[in-house]
């Protein structure tokens, strides 16, 4: 296994940012077997959308 990337997104909870970082996460990206640490960034204004992106990540229980 390789070492663990850390990638930041910023406009998560914007629709281009939402489909990124399904991708990412899914191993859709980097490969299946690439760990990645997501740094998910927004304006305060969007942090309630943003906190909706965080749990439908965890619920969809991606691997990586």
């Amino acid at each position: 296994m390789s070492h663990t990337l850390r990638v930041a997104v910023t406009g998560a909870a914007g629709q281009i940012g939402y489909a990124l970082v399904f991708r990412i996460a899914s191993g859709g990206l980097f490969g299946p077997e690439q760990r990645v640490k997501l740094q998910l960034l927004e304006v305060p204004q969007a942090e309630n959308a943003l906190q909706g992106v965080v749990m439908e990540l965890r619920d969809g229980a991606c691997p990586l």
